[in-house]
C-alpha cells in the first residue's frame, strides 16, 4: 500500500483591519494577497480535486479626490433641484430625507409586496418573498441601529415591524386556506385579502 503524504495548507489573513481595528498597511495587505501555494494542476487532476478558481477582480476604489468631486457635484445638483422646487411654490424641506421617511418608504414597499396596497388604477400583486425580505431588512436595521435612534424613531420602527409582520402572517394564512367556489366565480382570488 503506498504511503499517504500529509497535505499542508496555508492560512492567509485577508482582513482589511488589524485586531485593534486599525487599517492594515499596504505591506501587510500585499503579503495577504499573495496566493497560497497549491499543487500543480497536473497533481490536482490526479488527486481528483478541481483546479483552484480565481476570485474576480474588484474595480479599484475611487480616490479621495474623485469621491470629493462626486460629492460636490451631488450637492450642487441637489441645490439646483431645491431652487427649482422653491420656485414652484413648495418647500425644499419637504424633500429632505429623514429616518422616519426612509422607514415609511420601506413600509410602503412591503405593503405593496403583500398586495395590501396597489398603484392607482392597478391590481394588487403579491410578492411574498420580496415582502419577507423587506420585513427582514427592517428587522436588520432595528438590530443595527439599536441605541442610536430617538424614542420617536424607535417607536416608529417598532410599529412598522409589528404591522408588517402581522400583515405578512394574515396574507400567508389567507393564501393557504382553500378558496370558496362562489368567491372564485365572482373573480375574488381570496375573500380574506379582498376585504382589506
Amino acid at each position: 500500500m503506498p504511503e499517504k503524504k500529509q497535505e499542508t495548507f496555508t492560512v492567509t489573513d485577508r482582513r482589511l483591519f488589524t485586531s485593534d481595528g486599525e487599517p492594515r498597511t499596504e505591506a501587510e495587505q500585499k503579503e495577504t494577497r499573495e496566493p497560497a501555494t497549491s499543487p500543480a494542476p497536473a497533481q490536482a487532476a490526479t488527486q481528483g480535486a478541481p483546479p483552484p478558481t480565481q476570485e474576480p477582480e474588484m474595480p479599484p476604489v475611487p480616490t479621495a479626490s474623485q469621491q470629493q468631486e462626486q460629492a460636490d457635484a451631488y450637492r450642487q445638483s441637489s441645490k439646483d433641484l431645491d431652487s427649482r422646487v422653491e420656485l414652484s411654490g413648495h418647500s425644499a424641506k419637504d424633500l429632505e430625507m429623514t429616518f422616519e421617511r426612509f422607514m415609511a418608504s420601506i413600509y410602503m414597499s412591503a405593503m405593496l409586496q403583500l398586495g395590501l396596497m396597489q398603484e392607482q388604477g392597478g391590481q394588487p400583486r403579491i410578492d411574498l418573498i420580496g415582502a419577507r425580505q423587506t420585513i427582514d431588512t427592517l428587522s436588520l436595521m432595528q438590530d443595527k441601529t439599536k441605541g442610536n435612534l430617538t424614542r420617536a424613531e424607535e417607536t416608529f420602527l417598532q410599529n412598522c415591524l409589528y404591522e408588517l409582520r402581522m400583515a405578512y402572517v394574515e396574507v400567508t394564512n389567507a393564501l393557504s386556506r382553500p378558496q370558496d367556489p362562489a368567491a372564485s366565480a365572482a373573480g375574488i382570488v381570496n375573500p380574506d385579502i379582498a376585504k382589506r
